[in-house]
């Protein structure tokens, strides 16, 4: 079984985030994956603070959906698009 990737939005930036098992809430876990990334420095140095802005202006979707900070996240590979990136 193929898991089809999502189209990325234009001006976005994508990154994956690979899980062993479900998270109870994306925001802790993006923002360390985005601090360990080494393609976005603006993102890379981001704060949570500025992070969570970035959610209440609906610029972080996973497939085309808005996310929330306390999203949860399954088990697998997800790929979140942060809008303006």
């Amino acid at each position: 079984m193929t898991t089809a990737i999502p189209t990325q939005p234009t001006n976005s930036f994508r990154i994956a985030l690979h899980l062993d098992y479900p998270e109870s809430r994306m925001d802790n876990l993006l923002l360390n994956a985005l601090r360990e990334q080494e393609e976005n420095d603006e993102l890379k140095a981001i704060s949570r603070t500025a992070l969570k802005e970035l959610f209440g202006k609906k610029r972080i979707v996973i497939k085309g959906q808005r996310a929330k900070s306390s999203s949860s996240l399954a088990k697998g590979t997800t790929y979140v698009d942060i809008l303006g990136y």
